[in-house]
């Protein structure tokens, strides 16, 4: 999987802009909850989220597996406070309890074990602290949104896991984490955005 996100690291952006309404909606949701906290954001990508809230929090670190995802995520300006760094998010190198808050963005649907990215996120995670997990929910969904997810299967976005949002959110709550917000966002596919503490 690693492979092909860097193969896509050039043209992510490309693919995210048809959702920029949905970004802006939980950019802003973001801002509020970091804002004068120590942050980090697992998956990154291109930095699409973190170059636009970064500005709110004490400082942020983003990290992603795809070492040219990180390449272009540090192109361009953002903030002074952020950081990027390459880093397995089911094996991060900082310390216990170490961040406020973790960010993992469009990610666990993707990813073949987000069990164990979860138990990384809950060692990191200070006490009390907040994770933020917006996800694609990809179960029950129209047949036109299914055929452009098996199309975007074909060129290598695999889906692994075809939540709907009630089966995301006990996923989650399955995990220990309870759901303290939450509501789907209009996107490309029904965006469920959720913010938990460890229960």
């Amino acid at each position: 999987m690693k492979n092909n996100w860097d193969m896509y690291a050039p043209v992510y952006n490309v693919f995210m802009v048809k959702d920029h309404r949905a970004y802006a909606t939980i950019n802003q949701r973001i801002r509020k909850v970091i804002a004068g906290k120590k942050v980090l954001e697992l998956a990154t990508g291109t930095g699409i989220i973190a170059k636009n809230v970064a500005s709110a929090s004490d400082i942020m670190k983003a990290t992603d597996a795809s070492s040219r995802m990180i390449a272009q995520a540090k192109r361009g300006t953002y903030s002074k406070n952020l950081t990027f760094a390459v880093a397995d998010a089911a094996d991060l190198p900082y310390p216990d309890h170490s961040f406020d808050v973790i960010i993992i963005s469009n990610a666990l649907h993707i990813m073949p074990h987000p069990d164990k990215v979860l138990q990384e996120i809950d060692r990191v995670l200070k006490p009390k602290g907040i994770l933020i997990a917006p996800t694609f929910v990809h179960g029950n969904m129209p047949i036109k949104k299914r055929m452009l997810s098996e199309g975007m299967r074909v060129v290598g976005f695999k889906t692994q896991h075809k939540w709907t949002p009630n089966q995301y959110k006990s996923f989650l709550e399955g995990h220990g984490w309870a759901v303290k917000n939450s509501r789907v966002i209009e996107a490309s596919f029904p965006l469920m955005y959720v913010e938990c503490i460890k229960g």
